[in-house]
């Protein structure tokens, strides 16, 4: 923990700003202040970043290496001087100033690079690694231009480039020293020197990974690990003046071009050829860089190469950075001269694998073809890794060739990523433990029961120090002032708050913290987007990313069918609500970008009708972000989860509502049941089809959503007013959501689960209306969510996965 008074702050300050400005702090912006304040705020890290760095070298201790294609970190600046132990000097000292600390953390701009809670996750995960004094430390791209920023035009999605290093990022050091090469395309040449096969790489496309590092700052112990983000540039900035002035301009910067592009955006469009390939060169260059890095690091520690197993662990965040499997085979056979067994030995005993999903969709794989021409080494050694698994499984299922096809990682044309990961791993987890059963039941099966001890769960969690300590700081105080302050180290001591749940006084605090943060979202809402929401009201919100399967449609639906009932009936007796949609369709994904155009259509039809306009409002929040999350979350009343069951691997945004005091209305799905498990039945609302019921219906078939339209008069009107003119002069605008409903038979039984939905939202309204029973509910919520703590998490990986870490050093 940092030990600095007030008055020293504002003396370091002062000169900070006068170091990086060369002005007076009267003549400065708010934006100016914030970069003095981010500036100093980095420089008191950077000692304690050396020494820890320091510490890991000179004890030796197995250090984690955390593989993601996303890092959704969000702002670094307040949740830097909350770990530091600072922030409320620095509140005081700049206010002794004249400066506001939460205007200064409203100029930073989000560090975009994720998308939705895969990215989260493992911005999560850094944070309590370091909380945790476990060496961990993440490898990703700094893509130049995040995913992209989310305009709202005409009710549409429109994509436009995410500028967030536009005023450059003063939490990064660049590191040119470290950089390393990475290959992509020519022509593999083999040799035999000594008796050894000599693999010799010609004719490749260098890339020139240039690291930047950020600082990943423990909570109040000293520690700081490091996040490495790699970024693509030409070998030479040399410009090709012979090409341009033969006319040859595009050749003269074709090269320079392609390069910089693997680093530009997050997940390119790959419903084209070109897509595909770069998509492919992003998560080869990363891993390629990130794992050459790390083993030249520990050479240079004095590591024997023999040894690196025991020295570190390699983990990758689904299946983007499965390459590292064949990438680890290649460095320690091609360049390090060890044989195919001990190097398989190493890199099995090294690297562990997420998996995220069981959807088809997002099981990644690449064409041979492709994958081929662009990494002729690597797919050499998928070639010879697969060829090895054949033979193992032929021994094992004789004469069984649908299996042994089924579970191969080359075949039908691809390269298979998830069988990659799984077959080069040593332990394979789920995220819920719903997911884990269902991968070890259903999707992955085959290999379930021929590695059953590689399979395993983890069930996610969040960082409680950003999602309660950080966005909701009144109710930390209520939580310190009933319970004292040890679950800040200890999280699952917040179960002593439940000892409050009938507490009236308790209770009052926690409606007017609530209160207040949905005054304060209302103001925000008011600003941006010109829509007066009643703060009274119900807050009712669905925030994620847009897909079929995490079911906005249903909502819509019901808020349709909300609207028709009280034009039908003004008198209608219901709770007010406020309904509340934030989140990114994939640009390249029609029907979520269809779905953002419905919940636009609908607000603004509802939002515009003075007979229901003071009950019901609708809002979608452009530019979904994690600083946008902070301001939501401590505001909702109610948390919209309702995922087809079987799809949703977890969900965290689950956890953040609760642990937030939200009361949460979800399908048995993911995390939901682990949520339902610990605040029991009576505190969430629960409905829709059961796992079993979905998982029979996909492999027998029987569902008819037509047929339950038909018998449903209500739902049948709805869905009807999709086409019919009610919500677009364009009758068409809607077809891909009706046709997915009903020629397609709803895949994710939105028609099947109305109903109940209904049901539950009624359930909702009830309850909302007993100022003791919901208050009860969210205080009983709060209390249990400290298991969901990703401090818990984290300690699980390291306890059971990766073998790293002082676990309770310094708690």
């Amino acid at each position: 923990m940092l030990k600095i008074g007030k008055e020293q702050f504002k003396k370091d300050y002062i000169e900070k700003f006068i170091e990086m400005h060369g002005t007076e702090l009267s003549e400065g912006t708010d934006y100016n202040k914030y970069e003095a304040l981010a500036g100093l705020t980095r420089d008191y890290v950077v000692k304690m970043w050396l020494s820890t760095n320091k510490r890991y070298n000179d004890t030796g201790e197995k250090q984690v290496y955390y593989f993601s294609m996303e890092f959704l970190m969000g702002r670094m600046l307040g949740n830097t001087l909350l770990n530091l132990g600072i922030r409320d000097v620095c509140k005081e000292g700049l206010s002794d100033l004249g400066i506001d600390l939460e205007r200064l953390e409203e100029m930073e701009e989000d560090q975009g690079l994720g998308n939705g809670g895969l990215g989260r996750l493992a911005a999560c995960f850094l944070d309590s690694m370091a909380s945790l004094n476990i060496p961990g430390h993440g490898c990703g791209i700094r893509y130049k231009r995040g995913f992209f920023e989310q305009k709202i035009i005409d009710g549409s999605q429109v994509e436009a480039p995410e500028n967030w290093l536009k005023n450059g990022n003063v939490w990064e050091i660049k590191k040119p020293d470290k950089a390393q090469i990475v290959k992509f395309g020519g022509h593999v040449r083999v040799e035999r020197r000594d008796g050894h096969l000599i693999f010799i790489h010609d004719d490749y496309e260098p890339v020139l990974a240039i690291p930047y590092d950020m600082p990943i700052v423990g909570y109040e112990n000293d520690t700081v690990n490091t996040l490495r983000l790699w970024s693509a540039e030409p070998l030479s900035d040399e410009f090709d003046f012979s090409s341009f002035s033969r006319g040859e301009y595009s050749k003269a910067i074709e090269y320079k071009n392609s390069v910089e592009a693997i680093s530009q955006i997050l997940y390119p469009d790959d419903t084209l050829y070109e897509g595909k390939i770069l998509r492919l060169k992003q998560q080869y260059f990363f891993v390629s860089a990130g794992l050459q890095s790390i083993i030249r690091h520990f050479k240079n520690n004095g590591v024997g190469i023999r040894d690196l197993d025991e020295k570190m662990a390699i983990h990758i965040n689904d299946t983007h950075p499965a390459l590292a499997i064949p990438e680890l085979m290649r460095i320690l056979m091609d360049e390090e001269g060890l044989g195919w067994d001990d190097a398989w030995r190493i890199t099995t005993n090294t690297i562990s694998y997420t998996n995220h999903t069981i959807l088809a969709e997002a099981l990644e794989k690449w064409p041979i073809d492709m994958f081929k021409r662009l990494l002729p080494r690597i797919y050499m050694i998928i070639e010879e890794i697969n060829e090895r698994l054949c033979g193992q499984l032929w021994n094992r299922y004789i004469g069984q060739w649908d299996k042994i096809s089924r579970m191969s990682i080359l075949s039908d044309g691809y390269v298979k990523m998830a069988h990659l990961a799984i077959v080069g791993s040593h332990s394979v987890n789920g995220v819920a433990k719903l997911h884990t059963e269902i991968l070890k039941k259903e999707e992955m099966t085959d290999f379930y029961y021929l590695y059953p001890r590689k399979f395993n769960n983890k069930t996610n969690g969040i960082t409680h120090r950003r999602w309660l300590i950080k966005a909701n700081p009144q109710l930390t105080a209520l939580l310190i002032d009933t319970i004292g302050d040890s679950w800040i180290k200890h999280p699952t001591d917040m179960e002593k708050f439940e000892r409050f749940a009938h507490d009236r006084s308790v209770q009052g605090r926690l409606y007017d913290i609530k209160r207040d943060n949905k005054v304060r979202l209302s103001n925000f809402i008011k600003r941006t987007q010109g829509i007066d929401v009643d703060p009274d009201s119900m807050f009712d919100v669905h925030i994620k990313r847009i897909h079929a399967y995490k079911r906005q449609t249903l909502n819509c639906l019901r808020i349709m069918a909300l609207y028709n009932r009280l034009i039908e009936n003004p008198n209608l007796d219901i709770v007010p609500r406020t309904f509340i949609f934030a989140g990114k369709a994939a640009p390249g994904y029609y029907l979520a970008k269809n779905i953002i155009e419905l919940i636009n259509s609908v607000a603004n039809r509802i939002n515009n009708d003075p007979r229901v306009n003071n009950i019901i409002k609708v809002v979608f929040m452009e530019n979904y972000r994690v600083s946008l999350a902070e301001k939501i979350i401590p505001a909702a009343d109610l948390s919209e989860q309702i995922s087809t069951t079987t799809k949703e691997a977890s969900g965290t945004s689950n956890m953040k509502f609760m642990m937030n005091g939200a009361v949460t209305i979800a399908t048995l799905d993911g995390a939901n049941i682990e949520i339902r498990d610990e605040v029991g039945d009576e505190n969430i609302i629960i409905f829709g089809l059961t796992e079993r019921e979905v998982l029979n219906y996909y492999q027998t078939g029987g569902y008819s959503s037509t047929s339950i339209l038909s018998s449903n008069a209500i739902l049948k009107q709805v869905v009807e007013d999709l086409m019919n003119g009610q919500y677009s002069s364009d009758k068409d605008k809607f077809k891909p959501i009706y046709e997915s409903l009903i020629t397609y038979n709803d895949e994710f039984f939105v028609i099947k689960d109305f109903d109940s939905y209904i049901k539950a939202q009624g359930r909702a309204d009830i309850l909302y209306r007993d100022f003791t029973e919901w208050n009860k509910i969210a205080i009983t919520n709060i209390a249990h969510s400290g298991i969901f703590s990703s401090d818990r998490t984290i300690q699980e990986y390291a306890t059971g996965i990766w073998g790293s870490g002082y676990l309770y050093k310094n708690l």
